[in-house]
């Protein structure tokens, strides 16, 4: 899970799909390996998969300051490499049918010493799944992040338009235009959400996430 950047609807995206995996009966859980300036979003996630795991296995990786994570981890004198992390996720992976893994910041964002979201994705032969703000600006905002994943996963990625507070004149075109332009490409618009209690999704976001579990389970 990753995107066109920080504050997107990522975490939000991921606890949504988590509940409604776990309501249809299949064992999901999922996890935000590193984060920074908080771990909010990973106690998001932690209730999200129903007590599956641990706090520290949904996150094992946390810093104080927020900044990007390589950065946050090099104040306290301390870093993750890549490997660790897919072993982690490996490792949790063996233990569950769906493992949603959700990047910090957008998709190029410097996670470790030696990695950002594109590579871990790469490393796990992950389906990428891209969350961009539904508005003027999306489309091009979603080649860039299209572009920039792995040539051979290209063609297993999923867009994700997420509805904003005010809608443009863009978002009755976005999701055409956007399939036009990368033909193949899965897109899934998300309805705004506003101050909805998020543990309970409306009728028109639980039938978008459908949509979007749907395409994820034949990628």
């Amino acid at each position: 899970m990753s995107g066109s950047d920080t504050g997107v609807g990522k975490t939000v995206l991921t606890t949504w799909m988590t509940r409604l995996l776990r309501a249809a009966g299949v064992n999901a859980v999922a996890l935000k390996p590193v984060c920074s300036g908080g771990r909010e979003d990973a106690v998001a996630l932690h209730a999200a998969s129903g007590g599956a795991l641990s706090l520290d296995e949904v996150n094992p990786w946390h810093f104080r300051a927020a900044l990007a994570p390589v950065m946050a981890a090099r104040r306290e004198g301390r870093g993750v490499r890549l490997a660790e992390v897919v072993a982690h996720v490996r490792a949790v992976a063996s233990r569950f049918e769906v493992v949603l893994v959700e990047g910090a910041g957008g998709l190029l964002s410097p996670l470790g010493e030696d990695f950002d979201t594109r590579d871990w994705v790469a490393a796990l032969g992950a389906v990428p799944i891209v969350v961009v703000p539904d508005r003027l600006g999306a489309v091009n905002q979603s080649r860039l992040v299209w572009e920039a994943l792995p040539k051979r996963l290209r063609a297993r990625a999923l867009v994700v338009l997420m509805g904003q507070g005010r809608a443009d004149a863009a978002v009755r075109s976005n999701a055409y235009l956007l399939s036009e332009c990368v033909p193949g490409v899965v897109v899934v618009p998300v309805p705004w959400v506003g101050g909805r209690d998020l543990s309970k999704p409306s009728r028109r976001v639980a039938s978008a996430l459908k949509s979007l579990v749907d395409a994820l389970v034949t990628r």
